[in-house]
């Protein structure tokens, strides 16, 4: 559970100045703490269906809390939102990967690719129409479709060029990321399940994960 967390990030969403922040920091340190320990279980229940993510500390998959407000019409200095991604050589990498969300009312589960040179993608796009009779079982199995709401909400209109419109995966070649998303309510956020919960959808996402990934390292070899 990850309830001092929660209370932390919806305070601060009511609070978000530097002044309010400095003089509430220990509790933004217990929250930090408690969601990094939160962080380090999922790394090693991982592990248990995915090694290939490596020796992962919570460090490099966690993002900072601070905004970078340089270039941004919204000046708040902070993040609303904790966020981890855990995949092979941390958050930074570019592979494949999943990826825990936590904000107050609106947190979720999720993994996959997101925002990937276009390079990659077009080389996803490629796998996912060659071995469509791989891809296919993995993001149409009646358990992977009752666990994600959607596989990503960003489409193209019509299917990329070089790829058959006629294409029995031709809806997922629309995809302009590959993102299935899992809600969690705040009562999941205080559940003593949420681990055990937060690992079965990683679980049943972990497939595709290595789908994706071999597109990826395709890429880099070649």
């Amino acid at each position: 559970m990850l309830t001092n967390s929660l209370n932390f990030l919806s305070e601060l969403k009511d609070n978000n100045y530097r002044e309010w922040f400095a003089e509430n920091r220990s509790k933004y340190e217990i929250a930090k703490v408690e969601f990094e320990q939160f962080i380090a279980q999922l790394i090693l229940r991982i592990k248990e269906f995915d090694n290939s993510i490596g020796a992962l500390e919570p460090k490099d998959c966690i993002f900072r809390i601070f905004r970078d407000v340089r270039f941004s019409k919204n000046k708040d200095p902070y993040k609303t939102n904790f966020g981890a991604y855990m995949a092979k050589g941390g958050r930074k990498r570019g592979f494949s990967g999943y990826y825990f969300h936590l904000e107050p009312s609106e947190s979720f589960i999720s993994g996959g690719v997101y925002m990937a040179p276009t390079i990659v993608m077009k080389r996803i796009r490629e796998d996912m129409d060659l071995y469509s009779k791989e891809f296919l079982p993995i993001v149409q199995k009646k358990s992977f479709t009752s666990t994600f709401q959607s596989l990503g909400e960003e489409k193209l209109k019509r299917v990329p060029t070089g790829f058959p419109a006629d294409s029995e995966v031709s809806e997922y070649l629309k995809l302009k990321n590959i993102t299935p998303l899992a809600t969690l309510n705040n009562r999941d956020i205080v559940s003593s399940s949420l681990l055990e919960k937060t690992v079965g959808v990683f679980r049943e996402l972990s497939p595709l994960v290595s789908f994706l990934n071999r597109s990826i390292e395709g890429v880099s070899e070649s």
